[in-house]
């Protein structure tokens, strides 16, 4: 059986297109409804087909501001092929301003390649995959740090490139974003960069400050990129193009487990670093504190490797097995 999702928009039709992709949904409130995920199109004539999606994560907002925001401005006759936007691709979960969907607790970015008949979150990874990245050759995923976690400013996340081509294509299109960081990571193969790949599409994720809040400073540097990066591709033209890209890109790597640091125990975290400082192995990383035992001393957790401290928890209270910082190296090749 195939997926039950219905889009009330026309994807091969030119023009623009706003309209919800239906999601059958029966509860005790409504028997034969659906859920309304909103959709747009801007089409014109042959091109490349570029996927812009945000809230993959319901409580990331930067991108779900800026892909509705080009949703209204970009016009048609500015467009060589077609652009999809999905502002809030977990619909449930940014409806509700949650990371993960409140009707099945799906974290979509871990639900690729989803299932056409399953939860609802897995429905509508299918559908992402199956039908959205089906059509499009470049897929931007917009990310923040959201109510967890806090990154240095923009910052942009690819796939390790699987040859020399791929990587001059990837590192060019980085560049033409132009965010500051660009981390290469491994493959997972439940993320919405995996499926792109798999349905022969490149990616860009970004991760855009968080905390649950929308910095103007970012949103603007995002928005210059993104544009730039449209026309970079040729998909985009006219006047909303920049003349240049944000600024420079460095090149960073994500060396897995030993750039993570975790809490041990639940407690209240003392951070000792701050974002954007240079560390090394060993080094101590945060105290965490007892509040409700106030004579057990703090425990201090440390660094496991060297790096540039990119991303940090921003809530104090803790638990064991909560990310506190993540670290990432300079990767200039």
């Amino acid at each position: 059986m195939g997926n039950p999702i219905h889009s009330e928009i026309d994807f091969d039709a030119d023009g623009r297109q706003v309209g919800y992709l239906r999601l059958p949904h029966s509860v005790h409130r409504s028997a034969y409804g659906w859920l309304p995920i909103p959709i747009g199109s801007v089409r014109n004539g042959a091109g490349p087909t570029v996927l812009l999606m945000a809230g993959n994560h319901g409580d990331e907002y930067e991108g779900q501001v800026l892909v509705s925001q080009l949703l209204r401005e970009i016009e048609p006759q500015w467009v060589r092929g077609q652009l999809i936007f999905l502002p809030m691709a977990n619909f449930p979960a940014a409806e509700a301003g949650l990371r993960v969907s409140p009707l099945d607790g799906g974290n979509l970015n871990r639900s690729f390649p989803g299932d056409p008949q399953g939860t609802p979150t897995a429905m509508i990874a299918d559908y992402i995959e199956h039908t959205l990245l089906a059509r499009a050759q470049y897929l931007v995923d917009l990310h923040s740090g959201g109510s967890s976690l806090l990154y240095h400013g923009a910052n942009m996340l690819a796939i390790e490139p699987r040859d020399a081509e791929e990587n001059a294509r990837l590192r060019t299109l980085l560049a033409a974003f132009g965010l500051p960081r660009a981390f290469l990571h491994a493959p997972n193969p439940v993320h919405s960069a995996t499926a792109a790949r798999r349905q022969g599409a490149l990616s860009i994720v970004t991760e855009l400050g968080g905390g649950g809040v929308v910095q103007a400073r970012l949103l603007r540097e995002a928005r210059e990129g993104l544009l730039h990066l449209l026309g970079a591709i040729g998909v985009l033209h006219g006047p909303l193009v920049p003349a240049r890209p944000p600024g420079e890109t460095h090149f960073y790597r994500v060396a897995g487990a030993p750039h993570y640091v975790y809490a041990s125990e639940r407690g209240v975290y003392e951070p000792l670093v701050e974002l954007g400082e240079q560390v090394s192995a060993g080094q101590p990383a945060a105290r965490i504190h007892f509040p409700d035992t106030p004579l057990k001393p703090p425990i201090t957790v440390a660094f496991a490797a060297a790096g540039e401290v990119v991303c940090q928890r921003a809530m104090a209270a803790v638990q064991r097995g909560d990310c506190l910082f993540h670290l990432a190296q300079p990767d200039e090749r």
